[in-house]
């Protein structure tokens, strides 16, 4: 068995340059955490795999192609691959989300705009 915490994992480089740590990563499949501080977003990108979102703690606005919805602790999110995806956290609390992405991606995420 391996356990692993997430206070234990390090923080990684990442072009959205917010708190990204991979709990899971092995070639078949990752899990990567997210937390954004208050005011925080990612940059809208297209992932060329599904990709499962787990809202952990918090809430914040998920973007999923044209449609925009606001989601809290407990919720799962669908995004399907190929379409434009983003996170952003209005809030005033940290939002932390994790993301599933099987299979593991063998081509580079595509990040829109700047």
């Amino acid at each position: 068995m391996i356990t692993k915490k997430l206070s234990d994992t390090g923080i990684m480089d990442n072009a959205h340059n917010v708190d990204a740590r991979n709990l899971y990563n092995t070639p078949d499949a990752m899990i990567t955490v997210i937390t954004l501080k208050p005011g925080q977003s990612l940059k809208r990108h297209i992932t060329p795999v599904d990709v499962a979102f787990y809202v952990l703690s918090g809430k914040g606005v998920v973007e999923i192609g044209d449609e925009k919805q606001e989601v809290e602790a407990n919720t799962l999110v669908e995004s399907p691959k190929d379409i434009v995806h983003c996170w952003y956290n209005e809030s005033d609390e940290a939002l932390r989300f994790m993301i599933v992405k099987a299979p593991k991606p063998t081509r580079e995420t595509i990040f829109i705009g700047d």
